[in-house]
């Protein structure tokens, strides 16, 4: 089993090569033979501009009327295609475990490919073409590899696609930054993951080789100065820098970024929450969490139980450390209820908002309500968890 979570862990990582393209072309009244970068039109740009901050900002349906828009003046080019898949990935980045949105998310990938296929076919379009069935391929095998899905091998066939035709873009960085991402994404975790995985070394020696300290540089390279991967890249780039590169300062300076820039995108939303939380700067986490909960009791378009165990956590913690018991205790409860809504009773955040809930009537001399929680955790923890141990030495002590 351990072996299967490395395996998907590889894949979903090292096959993901996510990338909007930098090309486009104009009208169906112009030489389709001729190859327009669509940088180069700021017309083009600022429209797509304002329904990338939709869609980002989870205005879904304003973003992907104007990506219709770009379908019928386009509807021979794999471009809004994938932004209408684009935004179909980001209704389901709150929460991956809800499938509602598989369907229509590969439906719009599947043809982005196909319209890609038949461009691979006419001189002069072979990269913009490799460069979008890159970008499809590599989504479709992230959504594949992930844990609600388990699809293993289709992920990995997807992955080897999208390293195919990524091969085909390289060399051509010198038109835009956007073509870094994926380069950027390799370089990184072709080495990150044998380097904290050495067991998988044997099965990356069948890859290229990468370049770690440039797969940094051209990412941030990538979220400082493309147009359309900028998003996307400061997303990576984030997780990188708080999980891998123990830079969690920086990582805070992006997600508030992210999230001032789209405060409705329940995603950052709630990252920035947890950087705030782990850097324990509890004054700042606080008004952000309440913000977050109250998104959620008013029903607002993807804020639900995922985010809502995140913050209705930490606001336990936070009311917990300024002794007020009161409300301490109801925001666990709170994570307690969207932890069991959705499945998520093996995380820590269900655990210890259980224990600690527990630590609070026993305080207070609530000894019945006590043994209530601390039997409950005992119940759910494995038996090798931390939290299952302090449930048995709190009953003892009782």
């Amino acid at each position: 089993m351990q072996n299967l979570n490395l395996l998907k862990y590889v894949i979903s990582i090292l096959f993901i090569i996510c990338a909007i393209p930098s090309y486009a072309v104009k009208p169906d009244s112009v030489n389709k033979s001729e190859q327009i970068i669509l940088v180069a039109d700021m017309q083009i740009q600022i429209d797509i501009n304002q329904a990338m901050n939709d869609m980002y900002n989870f205005k879904f349906e304003k973003a992907e009327r104007q990506f219709r828009y770009f379908k019928q003046k386009y509807k021979w080019h794999p471009l809004p295609y994938f932004l209408l898949g684009l935004s179909e990935w980001w209704k389901i980045m709150p929460n991956v475990a809800d499938k509602s949105h598989d369907d229509r998310f590969l439906a719009y990938m599947d043809s982005v490919i196909m319209i890609s296929e038949h461009l691979h076919e006419t001189p002069n379009r072979e990269i913009e073409a490799a460069f979008f069935m890159a970008a499809a391929y590599g989504f479709i095998g992230r959504l594949y590899s992930t844990e609600e899905r388990k699809k293993w091998t289709k992920s990995a066939i997807a992955g080897k696609n999208a390293l195919k035709y990524m091969k085909e873009c390289s060399g051509m960085h010198d038109l835009s930054p956007e073509l870094l991402f994926g380069d950027a994404l390799y370089n990184y975790f072709s080495v990150w993951v044998p380097e904290n995985y050495p067991l998988l070394k044997p099965l990356l020696a069948f890859f290229p080789k990468g370049d770690k300290e440039l797969g940094m540089k051209q990412l941030k390279e990538v979220s400082y100065n493309a147009f359309y991967t900028r998003t996307e890249a400061m997303v990576f780039l984030m997780r990188i820098l708080a999980s891998y590169e123990n830079d969690k300062p920086r990582a805070l300076q992006i997600s508030e970024y992210l999230h001032t820039t789209y405060p409705d995108n329940p995603y950052f939303h709630r990252y920035y929450a947890r950087m705030l939380y782990i850097m324990g700067k509890y004054r700042d986490a606080k008004p952000v969490c309440e913000d977050l909960m109250a998104k959620i009791d008013s029903g607002a378009l993807g804020y639900e139980a995922t985010s809502g165990r995140y913050a209705a956590f930490f606001l336990g913690q936070i009311y917990e450390s300024s002794r007020d018991n009161e409300k301490a205790i109801y925001f666990y409860k709170r994570a307690v209820e969207f932890s069991e809504s959705i499945g998520a009773t093996d995380t820590g955040y269900y655990h210890y908002s259980l224990l600690s809930i527990g630590d609070i009537y026993k305080e207070e001399g609530n000894e019945k309500e006590a043994k209530t929680y601390y039997k409950k955790l005992k119940k759910e923890a494995k038996r090798g968890d931390k939290a299952h141990q302090l449930a048995r030495e709190h009953l003892k002590d009782l």
